[in-house]
């Protein structure tokens, strides 16, 4: 079974060179000297994700990605990412870029966040953001 798997909840956005992007998410991993054991990227709407958010962490917002490290040693990564396709589309909008750069975006950061990447701090989303730019960059040169 391939290491990172796409599923489909109630949204299915355009998502192309799959074959690609999971080898890409693999590299990454490589690079960020982590070893990757399975990744599943959840694809759904707001709604559900929303209804993780508030079942599992509390929070009664939107957001654009929730990541679980299953991990069950330090040696080897396992997680699902939930990725809501409906605000990939709004933050895409707000920030003047593509849905496919803000989705690529996403999908790096919740890879990020499974090596070890926070968000919380000014200082983290700073690296964070470093890290995702440099991802892009990459994957889109």
């Amino acid at each position: 079974m391939p290491k990172i798997q796409f599923y489909f909840l109630d949204r299915n956005p355009v998502l192309k060179e799959r074959t690609r992007l999971k080898a890409f998410i693999e590299k990454l991993f490589l690079t960020e000297k982590q070893k990757l054991g399975n990744l599943s990227y959840i694809f759904c709407s707001d709604d559900h994700l929303l209804t993780i958010n508030q079942d599992f962490l509390k929070h009664d917002f939107y957001t654009d990605i929730i990541t679980f490290d299953l991990s069950s040693s330090k040696n080897e990564i396992e997680g699902e990412v939930y990725v809501s396709v409906d605000r990939i589309k709004e933050n895409a909008k707000q920030l003047g870029v593509s849905f496919k750069e803000e989705l690529h975006r996403v999908v790096f950061h919740g890879a990020l966040h499974l090596c070890g990447y926070k968000d919380k701090k000014k200082t983290d989303q700073q690296q964070m953001t470093q890290a995702e730019n440099k991802y892009l960059n990459i994957y889109f040169r």
